[in-house]
């Protein structure tokens, strides 16, 4: 469990975890010094069979409210601290706030300095803890009053937050996401950690620190930074409470030594996680409350500090189904950042304002991945609201209620900091699923998107009945030209599989369909494909064929041309043909070459097939313009989960 302490400048925070624990967490000169926390520090307090409490103690000054939100973010159980002499002071009510728009439910209030007042005074400043916490998540807290100086009642806060622990070990319960993250440390969580330390010891080279937010860590795990998820760096060490361990848990706070990672390449405030959940937005979707003392409502167009985590970034508000949103009020808001942030559901965040004087609004997370256009129509906020729930199942249903063309399981994966499912989806009912489970739809929207791909291709047979049908690309912008090329990829799956299209040689045809070159063009066909194999990476040009054939080039041309209609041939460029053979070895080569380097080039290509540059790279446009390739600059990728040209026996 991760304490954490609250409250206004001078009212004993670090004299409070120093009683606690022993550790004086003021590290820095400058906080010895002038006596005050500057930067977060950290603490542990060690239970005789049980595991240490971790106390992270944050800054009272209103200028380092930002540090506070930072630090508060990772906690499970706060401590409000009150001095008595001094009662409820401005810090006190924003960092109560905070806590509040967190999502922080367990707590307590410190009244102390205790030995510096009487006891009829003592008796007002619990009456007026207990008020200022009636309004806000933590009401009900117990209020205990202490003295760091004497003692008094630092044994009595102890147990109450070792009873704290015990329950939470019992319960494992979430104050945010309770039925979703009933146990962030299972296994269908990835790994995450919003980093407020980082620095470099020898012999370990560089160390990042943070509370763990969800899932597992071990020794020699692979992590990466949120904004490079493709630079993974294997865990050299792990370090809980200062003592070397082999594995830490969700809601642990730990050090992280990173093999390959140097000091530049990491600041605070970034997050590490598990590649299978990486992801940056700049656009998403939340459930925002505004504080009921705000003199205003906010609207869209405001422009915000956004904090998360360890994030805090400048962010414009969008107030969604509604014109405003009035004090002590909630709704659907989109924001919109100005540089990326790394978001998952569920998350908390706090909004401030504009020159971070004064704290506006709180909330959480409920689609990482926000819509640019649409975004207030009533199917979107529909779906919106049914997020703003944690029964991960039901969360599930909606976006497929929510998405005409299906729902890619590694992408809600992604949003929701999965890397696995918690629950069976195919038994959920009325889910049309893809044989490997990559895809899913609802079943009343597979059954018109089924019928629209048929008709398109009844459509194309009737109109031109001596071709084999459109290529793959050719048939998604004829039947469903909004759906995305991966999803349309993984619903041609289905289809092939359930017998209602087939896919012959890269394109696509009704089963029923059949084509037949006419007996002239057959003779032309039966002498000019050997040719074409013999000629393999380099065959006759049409002038060449109907040469060496003694044939009329223009009817050479014309045969070739139906020939590449029914899949015969490929029409790399304007007469040059290439055999079906020929060319699904060089998608193999192509194929290895991807493994290999990630990509292919022009020249890797040339280098590999032997041929000039020019003719490398009509090949590879052709393989883009037909869908297994994708060209990005000077590179071409494969595309995701293409279905032509399969690895045999996959």
């Amino acid at each position: 469990m991760i304490v954490g302490t609250a409250g206004h400048i001078d009212h004993g925070k670090t004299s409070l975890v120093l009683a606690l624990t022993g550790v004086n967490v003021d590290r820095l000169p400058e906080e010895k010094k002038r006596g005050i926390t500057i930067e977060l520090g950290y603490a542990a307090m060690k239970v005789p069979g049980q595991n240490s409490i971790a106390f992270v103690d944050v800054p009272g000054h209103e200028k380092l409210v930002r540090t506070m939100i930072a630090g508060a973010s990772g906690i499970d159980f706060a401590l409000i601290l009150i001095a008595a002499d001094d009662g409820v002071m401005p810090q006190t009510r924003e960092h109560l706030s905070i806590l509040s728009l967190l999502g922080l439910s367990r707590g307590a209030v410190v009244i102390t300095k205790a030995d510096k007042v009487d006891a009829s005074l003592l008796a007002q400043r619990e009456l007026e803890a207990k008020q200022i916490i009636a309004s806000t998540s933590l009401a009900g807290s117990p209020v205990c009053c202490v003295s760091s100086t004497t003692g008094e009642g630092i044994d009595t806060l102890k147990q109450l937050i070792i009873k704290a622990q015990t329950h939470e070990v019992q319960q494992q319960a979430h104050p945010v996401q309770p039925a979703l993250k009933a146990d962030l440390q299972a296994a269908h969580f990835g790994a995450r950690m919003d980093l407020d330390r980082v620095f470099t010891l020898d012999g370990l080279g560089t160390v990042v620190a943070g509370c763990l937010r969800q899932g597992n860590v071990k020794v020699g795990d692979s992590l990466c930074l949120a904004h490079e998820p493709t630079q993974a760096y294997r865990v050299r060490s792990l370090q809980c409470h200062n003592q070397s361990v082999q594995q830490v848990a969700a809601g642990q706070r730990c050090a992280i030594g990173l093999a390959g990672l140097e000091r530049s390449q990491v600041e605070r405030g970034q997050t590490l996680c598990d590649p299978r959940i990486a992801l940056s937005t700049q656009r998403f979707e939340a459930w925002l409350t505004l504080l009921p003392e705000e003199a205003k409502a906010l609207r869209s167009g405001t422009l915000v500090h956004l904090h998360m985590g360890t994030q805090e970034v400048m962010a414009t508000v969008a107030v969604l189904g509604q014109s405003s949103l009035e004090p002590g009020a909630s709704a659907l808001v989109q924001l919109v950042v100005q540089q990326p942030v790394h978001v998952w559901w569920g998350d908390p965040l706090v909004l401030r304002d504009a020159s971070a004087t004064r704290t506006l609004a709180g909330g959480l997370v409920l689609e990482p991945h926000g819509l640019l256009r649409y975004r207030q129509t009533p199917t979107r906020l529909t779906y919106l609201r049914q997020q703003h729930q944690p029964l991960i199942q039901s969360r599930f249903v909606a976006a497929l209620q929510d998405m005409p063309f299906g729902l890619d399981a590694a992408h809600w994966w992604r949003a929701n900091g999965l890397v696995d499912w918690p629950f069976v989806p195919t038994d959920i009912p009325h889910v049309v699923a893809d044989q490997h489970q990559r895809w899913f739809i609802a079943a009343p929207h597979f059954g018109p998107m089924r019928a629209l791909v048929v008709d398109a291709l009844t459509a194309f047979h009737t109109r031109w009945p001596d071709e084999v049908g459109p290529d793959v690309q050719r048939a998604r912008r004829l039947a469903l030209p909004k759906m995305p090329e991966t999803l349309w990829t993984l619903l041609l799956e289905q289809l092939v599989r359930m017998g209602d299209v087939v896919l012959n040689r890269g394109f696509v045809q009704l089963p029923a369909h059949s084509e037949q070159l006419r007996e002239a063009d057959q003779i032309i066909a039966d002498k000019t494909l050997p040719l074409l194999l013999n000629g393999a990476v380099d065959p006759p040009w049409v002038r060449d064929l109907a040469g060496t054939l003694c044939l009329p080039e223009v009817q050479v041309r014309m045969t070739l041309a139906r020939l590449a209609k029914m899949g015969g041939t490929y029409k790399i460029v304007n007469d040059l043909y290439y055999h079906p053979q020929v060319v699904t070895e060089m998608a193999s080569l192509i194929r290895k070459l991807v493994a290999q380097e990630g990509h292919v080039t022009a020249a890797s290509f040339r280098d590999a097939v032997g041929l000039g540059r020019k003719r490398a790279i009509q090949i590879l446009e052709f393989f883009d313009r037909i869908g297994f390739l994708r060209r990005v600059g000077d590179h071409h990728l494969l595309r995701p989960g293409t279905v032509l040209f399969p690895v045999v026996g996959s």
